[in-house]
């Protein structure tokens, strides 16, 4: 059997996407720009694509920005907006937590003169709304927080902080990173005070290589890519028709079935975290429960390392990661974990399951069963 829990990673794509993309790529292949029939052809799938997903988020079409994916939408949205706002103020706030492609944009910015506070997190991940409202200064211009965080699962106060945000100063720009979020929950950017949000196509069983990033209407921010003034001047390039329908209408599968796939995927969790609490010697991290996002599970396994257990479970057909794999490879503790308060002997031993539309309560069993067969075995050995 094989079983693939690295969906937080990515996701298995759609047949149905796949057949729309090859349909584009060999039949409907024309530049959106150009002004004949194929070009027209081609721009229908764009405004197809925009009127999907701003309908998804209740926005207004012109709002929405295809870009490459979650890495560009936040560089975008972070330097586009700290550009464009500087002489507001240079202080900008994110949390401990955040993806790379925010940290270290933020850590960019640093050296180009923004002052950037980091918020801390508890032992389960989560900003105290009370560090957020002691960071906000006169000088603040940004504020970025992830939706769902990618290694453990952890769900952010994201309403609450951009009601307090825009409270305390309505002009300060709320960014939400909902990469691991879009596609399990409903995400109302009007309704919860957000002004920027970024979307990547390859986590909702869409393409790689493409995403989108919301910008409200009234959001001043300067492109960081120049060209041929595509996508308003904000994000220039030829446009990828491929993707981005391909990326609308995994978007239009997910959110179809949104509520009962939801329920099925906390139910697998549920199932997955009490067979796992059969183990010894493990902790679950994060949410286990409800209070988390459906489709991640972080465990750490005392004296096994992740990478052993990792291959081990993949000798018996079975995919996980060890923390995230958004860091090309590189093993390095985990900067989430160690916000958390995790300690260091755990950072080298933890491993994130996550689930998707495809995974199976059978798969979740036979998981089980393998870590019940080959644990004992590996303790055994690491001890030695």
């Amino acid at each position: 059997m094989e079983v693939y829990l690295d969906n937080s990673a990515t996701t298995k794509c759609f047949d149905e996407v796949a057949e729309l993309m090859t349909r584009i790529m060999c039949e409907d292949y024309g530049n959106p720009s150009s002004l004949h029939r194929k070009g027209v052809q081609a721009e229908q799938y764009i405004r197809y694509a925009k009127e999907t997903v701003a309908q998804i988020l209740k926005v207004n079409e012109k709002e929405i920005f295809f870009t490459s994916g979650g890495t560009e939408s936040d560089n975008l949205a972070i330097r586009g907006c700290a550009y464009a706002n500087c002489r507001a103020g240079r202080h900008l706030i994110t949390t401990q937590i955040e993806h790379p492609a925010v940290l270290k944009t933020m850590k960019h910015l640093e050296e180009e003169g923004f002052r950037v506070t980091y918020l801390p997190v508890d032992r389960t991940g989560c900003v105290q709304l009370s560090e957020l409202h002691r960071a906000i200064t006169g000088e603040t211009i940004l504020v970025s927080m992830m939706h769902t965080n990618n290694e453990v699962g952890t769900l952010q106060p994201v309403s609450e902080a951009g009601l307090m945000i825009k409270q305390m100063n309505p002009r300060i720009l709320f960014h939400v990173d909902a990469v691991q979020g879009f596609g399990k929950f409903r995400i109302h950017p009007k309704k919860m005070n957000i002004d920027l949000l970024s979307v990547s196509g390859h986590k909702i069983h869409g393409p790689k290589g493409v995403g989108f990033l919301y910008v409200d209407e009234k959001v001043k921010i300067k492109p960081i890519v120049f060209g041929g003034g595509q996508q308003s001047g904000l994000r220039s390039g030829t446009d990828n028709v491929p993707g981005i329908a391909g990326m609308a209408r995994a978007a239009e599968m997910i959110y179809g079935d949104l509520d009962r796939e939801r329920e099925r995927l906390y139910e697998l969790k549920e199932a997955f975290c009490s067979g796992v609490r059969q183990i010894p010697d493990v902790i679950l991290n994060g949410h286990p429960g409800r209070d988390g996002a459906p489709h991640v599970v972080s465990v750490s396994f005392r004296g096994i390392r992740s990478e052993v257990l990792l291959h081990a479970l993949e000798d018996k057909g079975i995919y996980v990661s060890a923390g995230s794999a958004c860091a090309a490879r590189k093993p390095q503790p985990s900067a989430t974990l160690q916000a958390m308060g995790i300690s260091g002997e755990l950072l080298g031993s933890t491993v994130r399951f996550s689930f998707s539309v495809f995974t199976t309560m059978e798969e979740i069993n036979y998981t089980l069963q393998t870590m019940y067969d080959i644990i004992p075995v590996l303790r055994r050995f690491s001890r030695k």
